[in-house]
């Protein structure tokens, strides 16, 4: 007897650039489920913290969104990205219900970007560049050659890593969403 397993979710890029004293991050709008696209204009980046937090999730939708709300309540307690970021992580690795969520999330204040992840990993790019998702790595790699060889926004930078995603990454699409601080 085969058993069916559940079908994998697929299909977000999420790209983060600071320059200077700009930040930027943004995301693709596609779902897919296996190997159909559900939702071309899913929104997968947000404001947190009245307008001060910025946010992108990859992976699992009701999952990233249990963890905005957990990681909103961290920013509110703590009051500091970093230490909020840490506390989700600890809390996200030690929890028996967090423990099942599969997302990652990319956020950013006016000073630090940083990757959280399920494993307690709290990662801070050297370069002020971050990227997740199935089209992250093309994304990253698109945002790092803008950045070092133009003079271009980090908002202009985003959305280009981000088409240079959809056009190689079949889970990522050109309905690009992003936020600035």
């Amino acid at each position: 007897m085969q058993h069916n397993a559940p079908t994998p979710f697929h299909g977000t890029t999420i790209v983060c650039v600071r320059r200077g004293d700009q930040v930027a991050i943004g995301g693709d709008g596609q779902v897919t489920v296996g190997e159909t696209v559900m939702k071309a204009t899913a929104r997968k980046v947000r404001t947190l913290a009245d307008g001060r937090v910025l946010a992108g999730f990859a992976g699992s939708v009701s999952d990233a969104l249990t963890l905005f709300e957990r990681f909103e309540s961290k920013l509110s307690e703590h009051h500091q990205l970093t230490r909020a970021a840490v506390e989700l992580g600890k809390e996200w690795r030690t929890d028996k219900f967090l423990r099942q969520l599969n997302a990652l999330l990319a956020v950013a204040d006016a000073s630090t970007s940083l990757v959280v992840a399920g494993s307690g990993e709290v990662i801070e790019p050297d370069d002020g560049i971050l990227a997740i998702g199935s089209g992250g790595s093309y994304a990253l790699a698109a945002a790092r050659v803008l950045a070092k060889h133009t003079e271009m926004a980090p908002e202009a930078i985003v959305r280009e890593a981000l088409i240079t995603a959809s056009g190689i990454c079949v889970y990522t699409n050109d309905h690009i969403t992003i936020e600035t601080l």
